[in-house]
């Protein structure tokens, strides 16, 4: 896993594909190494905001007095991406657009906001043109939302919006597909973080940025992934201990030129086949992205909730 520092004088694409950053296995994972790492405080406020979310009642069906706070705490990581497909909130788009963009009003908030969940931070393969990044995003977000669970003038209400919002958002971040789009003179737009890389020819329609959404698994049980949990490795006390989401982001840009489009990726659309050695080193270093998301999740509601 590299933490190499990157000279970002670099824009992103102005537009991108739905973005669901890992799968829902993905998100539990990130939740249950995050609630081991928390102090009882932190626990007991997380479950009091947690009780705010509308679906709630959901996420503690069929669980245990001595297993419901972490299940519920778990299951809210994976909200931000449910509410894609609920009843009531409004597909707002891939781009953000006007003041409502960047709105924190909590619960009565029913706007999908789909670009928040990522930052397509760009580099060129053949020095094709790039184009700026759009906000707000996965960086500015995460910024606002823990400053706002930090504070005394914010409501209960609001709190409990932007936590789910961060369980959510802090495992995106970790994710390198959620943190570029690569430009080239194949694809002078950029690649929408691989949503435009093919892994196989039509009408098959894999490709690139969900093959990263899916590699850890696609089960939506809090059991699987609580299992899967426990076998990841304790990521580096020093990088777990990395506080700046602009850091983390910066990260999740460098595996994602080192990992995500390794060989056999070219730089066009694909069709592209991937290899035994490109998936298993694939699934190494998002099994450490996560193990980190975790671990810094919960050092920023320890360091910041009140």
């Amino acid at each position: 896993m590299s933490f190499k520092p990157l000279a970002l004088g670099i824009v992103t694409v102005l537009s991108a594909a739905p973005a669901w950053g890992w799968d829902d296995e993905g998100h539990l994972m990130v939740a249950a190494v995050a609630w081991d790492h928390l102090g009882d405080a932190s626990r007991a406020r997380v479950t009091a905001l947690l009780k705010l979310n509308p679906d709630y009642a959901t996420w503690i069906v069929d669980t245990t007095r001595g297993e419901r706070d972490k299940i519920a705490f778990m299951r809210a990581a994976t909200w931000p991406d449910a509410i894609k497909t609920e009843a009531g909130y409004e597909n707002d788009g891939n781009r953000p657009e006007g003041a409502d963009a960047a709105r924190n009003i909590g619960y009565a908030d029913h706007l999908q906001h789909r670009y928040w969940h990522y930052i397509d931070l760009p580099f060129s393969t053949d020095g094709a043109a790039v184009l700026p990044p759009s906000a707000p995003n996965v960086e500015t977000q995460i910024h606002a939302f823990a400053a706002a669970i930090g504070s005394h003038e914010v409501s209960d209400n609001i709190k409990s919006y932007d936590l789910v919002w961060l369980e959510h958002l802090v495992g995106d971040a970790h994710q390198p597909l959620h943190a570029t789009s690569r430009f080239s003179s194949r694809l002078p737009r950029g690649d929408q973080g691989g949503n435009l890389v093919a892994l196989c020819a039509p009408p098959c329609r894999d490709e690139l940025h969900f093959y990263w959404d899916d590699i850890l698994g696609t089960n939506r049980t809090p059991g699987a992934a609580l299992a899967e949990a426990a076998r990841l490795p304790a990521p580096p006390r020093a990088a777990a201990e990395i506080a700046d989401e602009s850091v983390w982001i910066r990260e999740s840009f460098d595996a994602a030129r080192h990992y995500a489009y390794a060989a056999p990726i070219g730089d066009g659309r694909g069709p592209y086949t991937l290899d035994f050695r490109y998936r298993e080193a694939a699934l190494k270093e998002a099994r450490e992205r996560v193990a980190l998301a975790g671990v810094r999740l919960a050092n920023l509601i320890n360091s910041t909730l009140i």
